[in-house]
């Protein structure tokens, strides 16, 4: 994952692991991917504990494996203090949409924090700290 502007984005491709027909990525992977790049697009801009409250999916065109692709995502609305919006797309070499993601992230308050576990916990807020360092 890197940072483009006010984007998160992740480069990657998909091979016969990720195969739902032949020659053709599962949806439920493109799913986690755009579900993916939403939510580190929430964690490097909003440096908060998060869940996805709900998401949509759109699925363009056909996504071949063992092309370049690029998942890219953006803060779309805030509805802070509770949470906010994100949207996410996978393009293909030539920047065509395949794909297109919107979900609802809801802010984790201090009261619900317990529910995650203590180590991953603190590997986010690790994490925050980097971010902090690296962005300002």
């Amino acid at each position: 994952f890197y940072r483009v502007g006010e984007t998160v984005r992740s480069d990657l491709i998909l091979t016969r692991h990720h195969m739902g027909w032949e020659n053709l990525a599962h949806g439920g992977i493109i799913s986690t991917i755009l579900d993916e790049i939403m939510g580190w697009t929430v964690l490097v801009f909003r440096r908060v504990f998060f869940v996805t409250r709900k998401i949509e999916i759109q699925y363009l065109r056909p996504v071949e494996l063992n092309v370049s692709l690029t998942a890219i995502g953006k803060l779309e609305a805030d509805a802070a203090p509770k949470g906010c919006t994100a949207v996410g797309w996978l393009l293909d070499a030539e920047g065509r949409r395949l794909a297109e993601g919107r979900a609802q992230m809801t802010y984790l308050s201090g009261k619900r924090l317990p529910i995650l576990p203590p180590a991953y916990r603190a590997e986010i807020e690790q994490l925050f700290m980097q971010i902090r360092e690296l962005l300002g």
